[in-house]
């Protein structure tokens, strides 16, 4: 059985946009329930406020809500990955790493600042990156592989993201063991700065 939110989210890719108030009748709630559950969404993510129905002057206006873009969904997995089977073996790794993260935000800093700002760069990219202290030195730990959808088959997504950390870092860094806790969608390599 589909949950109130579950319902809402199907009214809304049926209709594109709606209020809480047209939400509430077409699927018999009540409407402060809709606000509520419509909040919740808007927080998660997956609704957005679109517009104001000012209802031809009368009344307070309503707001319009729909799918956000993240709900919806995109293609780009699937030309990422139509790209990469195409042009894979001839793309120069470093290069789109360098595009992907200008390591030049990294200079002159110490190493403990550059690995501070590195994790902050790559949580921005869904990474869920984190550093940390051994005694062979800092390690970056990838809490997730940010390319999940189009990883297999495409080992030179490891080595971009491996040329992003040696550049941003400006020391060698090396993949050297597998996250034996990592799931599906989650980098499996910690890596060692050098």
């Amino acid at each position: 059985m589909a949950t109130a939110r579950q319902k809402i989210l199907a009214h809304l890719k049926k209709t594109r946009s709606a209020s809480s108030r047209e939400i509430a009748r077409a699927l018999k709630m009540s409407a402060p329930n809709v606000r509520h559950h419509l909040s919740v969404l808007c927080l998660d993510g997956r609704v957005e406020f679109v517009a104001v129905n000012n209802r031809e002057g009368r009344g307070r206006p309503e707001k319009l809500y729909s799918l956000s873009q993240v709900a919806l969904g995109d293609n780009l997995s699937a030309l990422a990955n139509a790209l990469l089977d195409v042009a894979g073996s001839r793309l120069k790794m470093d290069a789109v790493a360098g595009q992907i993260l200008d390591s030049d935000q990294f200079a002159n800093l110490p190493i403990t600042k550059r690995l501070a700002l590195l994790v902050e760069k790559l949580n921005e990219m869904h990474y869920q990156a984190r550093w940390e202290a051994t005694a062979e030195g800092p390690r970056v730990i990838f809490g997730r592989c940010a390319y999940a959808k189009v990883i297999n088959g495409h080992a030179e997504l490891c080595k971009m993201d491996l040329s992003m950390l040696e550049n941003a870092l400006a020391r060698p860094v090396s993949a050297t063991e597998k996250n034996e806790a990592a799931g599906r969608g989650t980098c499996p390599f910690l890596f060692h700065v050098g």
